[in-house]
């Protein structure tokens, strides 16, 4: 049953987008197809622009849903993501001249730290005056977007002063690069992320103390005798260090330089992404993939049938809708029950 509520919600989203656009005034079958080749049209397509799409989608929905399992709703994967990218950007521009495993590394780890460390806000007022974290990561994602607008007509702009950017990050700090294709080696810590959170929920005792307190807090901390607060601070931590390594992969594996709008809305699909999959960490591979190609395949509708990209938002929005209606019914069944 858990597994027809996703294809359900994909279906309906399909169906709606389809109608839409009939409605709009286009052709419908000639936008979807459109759709469907700029994703899986051909091997670069897939390569090149789904998978890359999926990576960053990919590794924040991993974030978001070890939050969501913890009980901490992290809504600020944005700026994590920018918190990320910024200093990836920075490292990248300082280890010139030093061999790619001293200099790869120590970038995705400062992305990684910046990631976490701009969550530490909101776990801080949690902790200390019972804010919501809700809305402390939501308005932090409007300080890291301005962030990067300083910093790229700032510090980190690029050498000639003309552009709202960054120089291109040393050579010895960028992903390495499938041949012929677009696709990095980004792909292999999306995979190992998603392995390992598996197995941390899987098969570890934190694992199920952290699904017990996301499950009921006050359950866990009077029958389990666990530290709901504390389970769900490092949850937070979690989530939003995997948001910035994401930010540390686009830099390091995509677009090698900082600008305004690197994400394209990744930290608010991710969500998505996570709450399709049912917050499982395998399951999060696929749907980080179905959105990715969402996201290439909106780009060659717009440019074959004249759609606009937007449009494919329609069905990110079902999907989300359609999960959080039957997690809430079955919500609903389940308390009829006990009662």
């Amino acid at each position: 049953m858990a597994a027809k509520v996703p294809l359900l919600a994909i279906l309906l989203g399909v169906l709606l987008l389809a109608a839409g656009l009939t409605l709009a005034g286009y052709d419908a079958v000639a936008a979807l197809g459109a759709l469907w080749n700029g994703a899986f049209g051909s091997w670069y397509a897939f390569s090149s622009t789904t998978l890359v799409r999926a990576i960053p989608l990919t590794i924040i929905g991993l974030g978001i849903a070890l939050a969501f399992q913890g009980g901490a709703l992290n809504i600020g994967a944005e700026g994590q993501f920018y918190a990320g990218a910024i200093a990836a950007t920075w490292v990248g521009l300082h280890v010139a001249g030093r061999p790619p495993v001293v200099a790869l590394p120590s970038v995705l780890a400062a992305a990684l730290l910046a990631g976490g460390g701009w969550v530490v806000v909101p776990v801080w007022l949690r902790l200390r005056y019972g804010v919501l974290e809700v809305i402390s990561t939501l308005l932090l994602n409007f300080v890291a977007a301005s962030l990067v607008s300083l910093m790229v007509q700032g510090p980190l702009q690029e050498s000639r002063r003309i552009y709202p950017q960054s120089d291109p990050i040393a050579m010895t700090a960028r992903l390495p690069v499938l041949p012929g294709t677009r696709l990095h080696a980004g792909i292999v810590l999306m995979l190992l992320a998603a392995a390992g959170l598996w197995y941390l929920f899987a098969r570890t005792l934190w694992g199920f103390r952290l699904r017990a307190v996301g499950a009921g807090p006050r359950a866990a901390t009077i029958s389990g005798r666990i530290d709901a607060r504390r389970m769900a601070a490092v949850a937070l931590l979690g989530s939003g260090a995997l948001a910035g390594l994401a930010g540390g992969v686009e830099v390091t594996g995509v677009s090698y330089a900082l600008f305004q709008n690197l994400s394209p809305g990744y930290g608010f699909t991710g969500i998505a992404v996570a709450l399709l999959a049912r917050l499982k960490p395998l399951g999060v591979l696929a749907t980080g993939l179905l959105f990715g190609a969402l996201e290439a395949g909106a780009g060659a509708m717009q440019r074959e049938a004249g759609v606009p990209a937007v449009a494919v938002y329609v069905v990110e929005a079902v999907v989300i809708l359609v999960v959080l209606l039957a997690d809430a019914a079955a919500r609903r069944n389940l308390l009829r029950t006990a009662t």
